[in-house]
């Protein structure tokens, strides 16, 4: 089944209550509710008291309305009579300063003390839980986690090394510790990057700490994972609510290895938003990385219900929003929609991070237009749920790149989150699916693949990208690929290192432009009709095997190749020597595109996205209007309109936010 819910606090609000807001969801056709992640002082008041009387009254009053429950282990929030007992558990930021008790996520994930205490508590829950027919699942925690600089965490990092390398010795030589006269004689003296250094540290140890980080949170995730396991049975999900694609501090691979199903936390009108116009592929990215962690559909844990915000309000959700954004969700392998939240809380730190309904508890626009989703996903949701969305077309994600580039971005323009967005833009306008893969993944199935800035690379990978090829593949490599090893160090080869032979070219010098500059480019292959300028980087390559497609045509490195295609097998290698700006990425694709036969799903105007998920041979067609005018679209085949009911034939009309969801009559 689609699962359609809410993120419900009944202990917000006088159990007198519950009856109504059970009623109330009943009503807009909830039939899943996420509930206790934040209640760790309410479930247990004192230390080793449990009190679960309050949350089986508040489960029962659900239960009668068949709504079903996702329990959430609440070690985001500890109560302050664990934060008093154990006080050296807060986690220290990169400036050294411990975190003061009074928000959530304090705690350093560490810390034995606090992940016993975690443990306990998903243990007696589980305990308590295991047997009941209403839950379906569990969430741990709540949006890991931002990074600890504690002293127990540098210890656990020493340890952390002294099993990696196994010697010092080998890790100085890794590190290249010779620099700067770093070489370590005791694990006690290796550090933990903290920003009071007068200058950067070492990057091979900076990016370490990094990884080092991310696994302790895929560590402290999997303590309850297995507290949960060992008691509650099979058909019980376990999941984490993620945060995106543009999380970039945890490796959300590794995070979602162990869990049953991946979830995330959606908010497209977020207040660090400072447009009124809301782009609809980085949210869209969002949905397809969350999609491709474990290859298989997803929920979305915290859909965006109303303008959120903690102390400023961002401007409210539009009209139809609310539903596009939901069905966006859906359109790219979401099995599950979970409104943020039931009703705007009174108090607190989020008064004004709006939910469903009001702080009244009216249900007023944006409930009638929850209720109105939830009828029709009454009627489509079995037709949906469980279809699956197909690519052809993959983009590869490295969290070691990724990681090497927060530490040296390497020119003040480059952000290596925007530059894999570029790409992503360039084919969701174009409709085609997308899957996002990790560099270890083998890449069968696919007949285009995109790496960005592969900064990090790895042999296992290149290997993978050859055999691609050679296949008849169709892969694209930018700039900045292939300049370190896996201990972050520049390779001792010509760049792009590893990449060079399959990309049949080498980088012969390169720039670095000033903020905001271009370099004109000039297209020289017959068959590329490119556009675009240069930008942020500029490689100046000197062909092997390769032919050129492109050439710098100012600066001293006018007339050089910026841009080449290499033949390998039955499959071709472009390599783009430059960022470039959006119009150049939309040529690079659209050029790619013209070695296979990847199509888009339908032509549309701009801020209309289609989108499929498919059955057997039955094909689901997603029709989403992002735009706040009404698009006409011409198809072929005659459709019903799930959401409608209505046929539709050769011209859509859509009216702005519009949804339709087309099967073929």
């Amino acid at each position: 089944m689609l699962y359609f819910g809410v993120d419900y606090y009944p202990e917000h609000w006088p159990e007198s209550r519950w009856e109504t807001d059970a009623r109330m969801m009943q009503e807009a056709g909830i039939n899943v509710v996420r509930l206790a992640e934040f209640a760790w002082a309410l479930l247990e008041p004192e230390d080793g008291r449990f009190d679960f009387e309050w949350l089986d009254r508040a489960i029962n009053v659900l239960a009668r309305r068949q709504i079903k429950i996702v329990l959430g282990t609440p070690s985001a929030t500890p109560p302050p009579w664990l934060w008093q007992k154990i006080p050296d558990s807060a986690l220290v930021d990169e400036n050294g300063t411990p975190r003061e008790y009074g928000s959530r996520r304090e705690y350093s994930p560490t810390h034995s003390d606090y992940r016993a205490h975690a443990v306990r508590i998903a243990r007696a829950m589980a305990q308590h839980y295991a047997a009941n027919s209403q839950v379906i699942g569990w969430q741990i925690d709540n949006e890991f986690g931002d990074r600890c600089y504690a002293p127990g965490t540098r210890l656990a990092f020493q340890n952390w090394l002294k099993e990696r390398y196994g010697s010092l010795e080998t890790l100085n030589e890794c590190w290249g510790t010779r620099f700067w006269s770093h070489i370590y004689t005791d694990w006690a003296q290796i550090p933990v990057p903290v920003k009071r250094v007068h200058a950067q540290h070492n990057p091979s140890l900076h990016l370490d700490y990094y990884r080092f980080m991310s696994e302790v949170y895929v560590e402290f995730q999997q303590l309850q994972v297995d507290a949960l396991r060992e008691i509650c049975p099979p058909e019980q999900f376990i999941t984490h609510n993620f945060m995106g694609f543009g999380y970039p501090r945890i490796n959300y691979f590794d995070l979602a290895k162990s869990l049953d199903l991946v979830t995330w936390d959606n908010y497209p009108r977020g207040f660090w938003v400072t447009t009124q116009d809301i782009a609809p592929a980085p949210i869209a990215l969002g949905h397809v990385t969350m999609r491709s962690l474990k290859k298989q559909n997803f929920w979305v844990m915290e859909q965006q219900s109303g303008q959120g915000s903690w102390e400023t309000l961002p401007p409210m959700t539009r009209p139809g929003e609310i539903a596009l954004w939901a069905y966006q969700a859906i359109a790219h392998g979401a099995d599950g929609i979970v409104f943020f939240r039931w009703r705007t809380c009174r108090f607190g730190v989020e008064q004004y991070w709006h939910g469903v309904l009001d702080h009244d508890g009216q249900g007023r626009r944006r409930y009638v237009e929850v209720k109105q989703m939830g009828q029709e996903i009454a009627r489509a949701g079995t037709l949906i749920a469980g279809s699956e969305v197909r690519a052809e077309v993959a983009i590869m994600l490295s969290y070691d790149s990724r990681f090497a580039f927060e530490i040296q971005p390497n020119n003040p323009d480059f952000s290596y989150e925007r530059h894999l967005t570029d790409y992503y833009t360039a084919l969701h306008q174009a409709n085609i699916p997308v899957d996002v893969v990790a560099p270890d993944d083998v890449l069968n199935g696919y007949k285009l693949v995109i790496v960005p800035a592969l900064y990090i690379t790895e042999m296992e990978t290149v290997q993978h990208l050859t055999t691609f090829v050679e296949r008849g593949g169709t892969l694209i490599v930018t700039a900045r690929s292939g300049v370190k090893d896996h201990t972050n160090i520049v390779v001792n080869h010509v760049l792009p290192g590893l990449l060079a032979p399959l990309c049949g070219v080498e980088v012969q010098e390169y720039d670095s432009p000033l903020s905001g500059e271009k370099r004109a480019l000039k297209f020289i292959a017959d068959d590329f009709a490119g556009q675009g300028k240069a930008a942020v980087w500029c490689d100046i390559l000197k062909p092997t095997t390769a032919r050129v497609l492109a050439e710098y045509a100012e600066d001293f490195y006018a007339g050089q190749p910026a841009v080449t295609l290499n033949s390998v097998g039955s499959g071709v290698v472009i390599y783009s020597g430059t960022m470039g700006d959006a119009t150049f990425v939309e040529s690079i694709v659209e050029y790619a595109r013209q070695h296979t036969d990847v199509q888009s799903l339908l032509e549309t105007p701009p801020q209309v996205e289609v989108t499929a998920r498919w059955r057997g041979d039955q094909r689901l067609l997603f029709i989403l209007n992002h735009a706040d005018v009404t698009h006409e679209i011409k198809i072929e085949d005659g459709y019903i309109d799930l959401l409608s009911g209505q046929e539709q034939e050769n011209i859509l009309k859509l009216q702005p936010k519009q949804v339709m969801i087309l099967q073929v009559t």
